[in-house]
């Protein structure tokens, strides 16, 4: 069978376009932009990619076409396989039909840590000789792809909440049924196809209709909108993590939280690990519970934690000398700004930290959380934080001594150049987008190395 999937090269449309192709169909694909690495990852495999949207490029003999969530109604392929009468569907639909249907699906949802929780657990599995499939919306460092099969009927799912299809206005998760399902946290986001916080609960309350009575959700107790949303009705089993009364706990031994102690019932067992900061101990958390749920003992995901690599992206270290330290990162929204920099603020204790921000995301550029941002931004020493013409919001209300305003990368690398350059002790330097940030991770790195 032959498949065309409409805007290929997002994380999640790729890792679809990788299991189709693992499991025998011929995969080609369009986008808008075709780059590497996804580009290049697809070709490997043999997919054929068409740069930019054109009913040519769909196939003749097309047995199914593969809707992503950004295509709509105007999209010449789209209209293309409308007026052809072609059958459709959505990755999400695709993806709980022809993969995941008869697996043991562990997924993860939630506002934060979707995709490093996932990771994570994906990685307890393996580690632990359980071979499972995983679809993740980044590149785990400790499999260097965003997709898998599996050999065995576990698969692990980033379970995101945005809508599934211009024709299918649900949330993607609905279509994967999990059996055993982490929700990690919850609050208001992607103010384009929400109107409130309500409006999100009733998708995980419509996602928690999906678990089987002997599944069982793993909630995260110190959220709020997360009690709301059970309140709503559950009808699984369910744990808790991450409260004082929780049936999984975390103690810290150290304030970066690179070291924490787990505590289960009777059990209690030590965590070393590369990562740090008290959202990431959560992460951890969850995915422990999640692991157990299929049998892995606690001591040997702690074990296996030790061995755990992150994601890319996520507090990503990509360049380091003896006066400058600049880390990557995914964080859009302002609880994730505050955790990330909480981390990494008892992680370098006295050291200045220079974050560098794009608000990108369509909540961010709506302005929706615009209120809390300077208080995000708290444990920074200095904020430099980049908006262009797509900003529907005076950023620039924000400017005080601490935090400055750019409308142009450049300016915002000279600033942060002559910050670095200024200190008289070591310097972090924390960039923050969900995009591409005009490359501006690249641009700093060159300039910093030495000529």
């Amino acid at each position: 069978m032959s498949i065309h999937i409409i805007g290929i090269c997002g994380t999640f449309m790729g890792g679809v376009a990788r299991l189709a192709r693992d499991l025998g169909f011929e995969v080609t694909g369009s986008d808008a932009n075709t780059y590497p690495p996804m580009s290049t990852q697809l070709e490997s495999l043999g997919i054929e990619l068409f740069e930019g949207y054109a009913a040519s490029n769909i196939p003749a003999g097309a047995d199914i076409v593969i809707v992503g969530n950004t295509i709509s109604r105007g999209n010449p392929e789209l209209e293309a396989a409308l007026d052809q009468g072609l059958r459709y569907t959505s990755g999400a639909q695709w993806l709980g039909e022809n993969v995941l249907h008869g697996r043991w699906v562990l997924g993860v949802a939630g506002t934060h840590g979707k995709t490093t929780t996932s990771s994570m657990l994906a990685w307890l599995l393996e580690d632990n000789d359980l071979s499972p499939g995983y679809l993740i919306g980044g590149v785990p460092e400790n499999f260097g792809e965003s997709a898998r099969l599996g050999t065995t009927p576990f698969f692990v799912i980033e379970a995101d909440e945005y809508d599934t299809a211009f024709c299918d206005k649900r949330s993607k998760f609905v279509h994967y049924q999990p059996r055993t399902l982490v929700l990690n946290n919850l609050e208001f986001d992607h103010a384009d196809i929400f109107n409130d916080l309500a409006a999100i609960q009733t998708q995980f309350n419509h996602l928690l209709k999906t678990i089987p009575q002997h599944g069982q959700v793993i909630y995260n107790q110190d959220a709020p909108a997360l009690t709301e949303v059970l309140e709503l009705g559950c009808w699984s089993e369910t744990r808790t993590f991450n409260g004082t009364t929780a049936d999984w706990r975390a103690e810290k031994l150290s304030d970066d939280a690179s070291r924490f102690r787990v505590v289960h019932g009777n059990q209690s067992h030590a965590v070393e690990w590369s990562l740090i900061g008290d959202h990431n101990m959560a992460n951890a958390l969850a995915a422990i519970a999640a692991a157990y749920h299929v049998g892995i003992p606690i001591a040997n995901s702690v074990e296996s934690l030790a061995g755990f690599k992150s994601v890319k992206r996520r507090m990503e270290l990509i360049f380091d000398n003896e006066r400058v330290r600049v880390f990557d990162d995914f964080a859009h929204h302002p609880t994730a700004i505050t955790q990330t920099l909480s981390g990494l603020r008892h992680s370098v204790n006295d050291e200045p930290i220079i974050a560098i921000l794009e608000p990108r995301s369509n909540t961010m550029k709506r302005g929706v959380h615009k209120h809390l941002l300077e208080d995000a931004l708290h444990d920074a020493d200095i904020a430099l934080i980049f908006a262009d013409d797509n900003v529907q919001w005076d950023i620039q209300q924000l400017q005080n001594d601490k935090i400055h305003t750019f409308d142009s990368t450049d300016t915002l690398l000279t600033q942060a150049l002559e910050l670095i350059n200024g200190q008289t002790k070591r310097s972090n330097v924390l960039i923050m987008s969900n995009g591409g940030f005009e490359n501006v991770y690249q641009r700093l790195i060159s300039k910093l190395m030495p000529v």
